[in-house]
């Protein structure tokens, strides 16, 4: 992948979700907002020859970008097998090099340890604290952590990470687009304000 456009591109061809399920808080993450997450990683260091988790991966849109700068290997986590489906098929479109497993599972059963989770999880919106628990997750099998959340929790991630060891080295700002997907939306598309938090461990002297 060349360039972080054709990387936009080719994320935007990829199926979302066919029923997004409310309760499991199922957006898609825009390919445009995921490119530019992933060519900071892969310029960062943080991709290439690591091995990768992309924890509540829903269809796949972070781990599958990931997988064009050759990661050793990424874990696509998700406890919905019906979307792990169509994160299947998506693969498929690609031949790709780097080794991947799906798990069909909560991500409290994951412990596999891994060098960089990068991660979109439920905002907890409709199940309280889910973003902790995906947060706190990520901590304990990484070193290196990239998660998207409402930039009106800004003060708990940094909270979280501090207590966890963590210290945050970027934030990224962008106006996320949510489109209907539930018949209570009443409109088209709408925008929230996210940002998605590089976190990474200090290491003890």
């Amino acid at each position: 992948m060349n360039t972080k456009k054709q990387l936009a591109i080719f994320l935007s061809r990829l199926q979302s979700f066919d029923k997004p399920s409310l309760r499991l808080e199922q957006y898609p993450t825009d390919s445009e907002i995921a490119a530019e997450v992933i060519w900071h990683a892969q310029l960062a260091g943080d991709i290439e020859d690591k091995t990768m988790a992309d924890l509540g991966c829903g269809t796949g849109i972070l781990g599958i970008g990931c997988m064009f700068f050759e990661p050793e290997k990424v874990f696509f986590v998700d406890i919905d097998k019906y979307t792990l489906k169509r994160l299947e098929e998506n693969i498929k479109l690609q031949d790709f090099e780097s080794d991947f497993e799906i798990i069909n599972s909560n991500i409290s059963k994951f412990n596999t340890k891994v060098d960089v989770v990068i991660q979109n999880p439920p905002f907890g919106t409709k199940d309280k604290h889910a973003d902790k628990f995906f947060l706190e997750k990520a901590f304990e099998i990484a070193d290196v952590v990239y998660s998207f959340h409402k930039l009106s929790t800004k003060v708990f991630v940094e909270a979280i990470a501090k207590d966890h060891g963590f210290k945050i080295t970027n934030m990224f700002k962008f106006s996320f687009p949510l489109k209907k997907t539930q018949a209570f939306h009443t409109k088209d598309l709408h925008r929230i304000e996210v940002g998605c938090w590089r976190m990474e461990k200090i290491k003890k002297q």
